[in-house]
């Protein structure tokens, strides 16, 4: 493993625009971070979005992995093009010539992925970490490492996208394609949740519970929205009237649904290149 490994570090090594991808990626992570805990002065009014409890514990896990999958489209266009480069330079074909198997080749792409994603989270604990111990109220030891559910859920979410990322990139050949029909995956998608919820199942939960079994949808349930977990929010909508009763937890079927969909990516890629005359 620490072979193939070896192989597609030293193809990221001599790849300039991933390299740069990279770097924008986690920087606007690490801008993100900046922005909210700036203090800014409205007519000598201070605010400051740090203060809102953002950045307390345990709540910052949920938060910032939520904003950091946001993010991952630019991780996306690196694993793609890491794919397209392959056929564009013929470097897959040379591969398999020096007696890398197919099965080796997707492998050590899929250990590139679980790469990514491994540092891309333990990028966002470190970050998340830094920031509460700075602004958090809450400083036990307990608060600080409860709800890390949400962690595991991000490299989960990653490690699922950058594999449905590496099967387009299998499946298109360009980088620009795979992208473009990553768009319309997601708004087929879409348009069907939206076809059920108000059409043909309307008045029912069935289009939640079907589409809980979308690759994106699924994905994107991994880690549920974090803004009406704040207190002010909850504050607001009860003077309103109204009730924000949400589960916010990481849901064990949707982990199992988002590494089922993992799994057949993988094998996918795999069967494609198989099959396919190179």
């Amino acid at each position: 493993m620490l072979r193939l490994l070896n192989i597609e570090l030293h193809k990221l090594r001599h790849n300039r625009s991933a390299k740069v991808i990279s770097i924008v990626y986690f920087s606007l992570i690490c801008f993100i971070a900046l922005i909210v805990s700036i203090e800014f002065n409205f007519g000598g009014v201070k605010f400051r979005v740090a203060d809102q409890g953002i950045f307390n514990f345990p709540f910052i896990w949920h938060f910032n992995t939520y904003i950091a999958a946001i993010l991952k489209i630019f991780l996306a266009i690196v694993i793609v093009s890491m794919m397209s480069n392959e056929y564009s330079y013929r470097t897959l074909k040379q591969n398999l010539i020096d007696g890398l198997s197919k099965k080796e080749f997707v492998m050590s792409k899929f250990l590139t992925v679980v790469g990514y994603a491994l540092i891309s989270t333990v990028f966002v604990f470190l970050l998340s970490l830094i920031l509460g111990l700075i602004f958090s109220d809450y400083n036990e030891i307990g608060i600080i490492f409860s709800d890390m559910q949400y962690i595991l859920a991000y490299f989960i979410k990653l490690v699922g996208f950058f594999a449905f990322c590496l099967f387009l990139g299998v499946l298109v050949k360009r980088s620009a394609f795979a992208i473009g029909f990553l768009v319309i995956w997601w708004i087929v998608e879409s348009v069907l949740f939206m076809l059920m919820k108000f059409k043909f199942f309307k008045g029912t939960e069935i289009a939640e519970q079907v589409s809980q079994f979308f690759p994106i949808m699924a994905m994107s349930n991994l880690i549920k929205e974090p803004f009406t977990r704040l207190g002010a929010v909850q504050s607001a909508a009860n003077q309103l009237g109204e009730e924000l009763s949400k589960s916010y937890d990481v849901q064990m079927l949707d982990i199992l649904v988002v590494l089922v969909w993992t799994a057949l990516f993988v094998y996918w890629s795999y069967a494609i290149l198989n099959k396919r005359d190179l």
